[in-house]
């Protein structure tokens, strides 16, 4: 893309005294009709490039432009690395990793591409995931809208956005845009998405930064006590931490905690089996009992 090569060459540029367009038509991979054009739009820009001919010429940016070249250190450059490889796991490409070593390029010190930190973004359905960061990231740059059907725990819909930003938050990935359909900002999960299509382009509205805080996002309605056996312990510390909960005398663990709808406590309180007696709140035990029953009933030899 014409943006990462123009971050890529004045990268270069800061970091080297001197470069050709034929050694800059190389790293990128275009003409040097084309390097020409973009050094163009740098110096269209505000970036004060000058070119000089013959044997020892070259591009370069003017002295008094001269930033400090150390204000990216090696471990600042290997921070952006590792988080330009994460996208890499999404796209299923290697261009973020490519993009960072042609930024790099020039260094002192060639970055290691086998960092110590890996982050895995995709999803166990990576190929049906990654199809549609592309496709939704596509109509985010486009400015077109997004339709699609969505299901969630409170029904089926069809559903026309606006859509700004794609998000990777909770294990899972989100867009976030203005909702035709409900007059507001909302946020929906991708692996809940299907039939999804770009529409027609849309002015952008003004658009403040999506709030991610658990309190927005899921807001504790309901809060709930129970008695877990020890050897759930760790299910407890991944999904909420060691503050939620106290070890009793007996090893079990007294947790309390406050969820968003009745419903996320069920499935919650069930996937445990027998390993979890729900204390609080009582309606609920009372709708498990009634679970219990009906799945006495169901399964209860004839």
């Amino acid at each position: 893309m014409k943006i990462q090569r123009l971050i890529g060459i004045l990268s270069i540029l800061l970091q080297k005294d001197k470069v050709t367009a034929p050694e800059l038509a190389e790293l990128f991979e275009v003409s040097r009709r084309t390097i020409n054009r973009d050094i163009e739009a740098l110096c269209i820009a505000g970036i004060p490039i000058m070119t000089t001919q013959g044997i020892n010429g070259g591009i370069r940016i003017m002295d008094n432009y001269r930033v400090d070249r150390t204000i990216l250190s090696n471990a600042d450059m290997q921070a952006i690395l590792t988080g330009l490889r994460s996208l890499d796991s999404v796209s299923g490409t290697n261009q973020y990793v490519q993009l960072m070593e042609k930024l790099a390029a020039g260094t002192t010190t060639m970055l290691p591409g086998d960092g110590q930190i890996l982050i895995n973004l995709a999803a166990w359905n990576k190929a049906v995931v990654s199809e549609r960061v592309e496709m939704i990231h596509g109509a985010i740059e486009e400015k077109r809208r997004l339709l699609f059907h969505y299901s969630s725990p409170s029904g089926e819909s069809d559903r026309e956005i606006e859509p700004y930003y794609l998000i990777f938050e909770w294990s899972s990935w989100y867009v976030w845009g203005w909702c035709r359909v409900r007059n507001d900002f909302r946020m929906f999960r991708l692996n809940r998405m299907t039939k999804i299509s770009a529409g027609e382009p849309f002015e952008p509205r003004a658009v403040p930064y999506p709030d991610l805080s658990n309190e927005r996002v899921f807001p504790h309605h309901v809060t709930v006590k129970a008695v877990i056996q020890p050897e759930y312990r760790f299910r407890i510390l991944e999904d909420f931490g060691p503050e939620f909960f106290a070890e009793q005398t007996d090893g079990t663990l007294l947790f309390s905690f406050g969820f968003t709808n009745i419903s996320a406590i069920k499935s919650w309180v069930l996937s445990f089996g027998d390993g979890i007696e729900l204390l609080e709140p009582p309606e609920i035990r009372k709708a498990l009992k009634k679970i219990g029953e009906e799945l006495i009933e169901k399964y209860s030899e004839t």
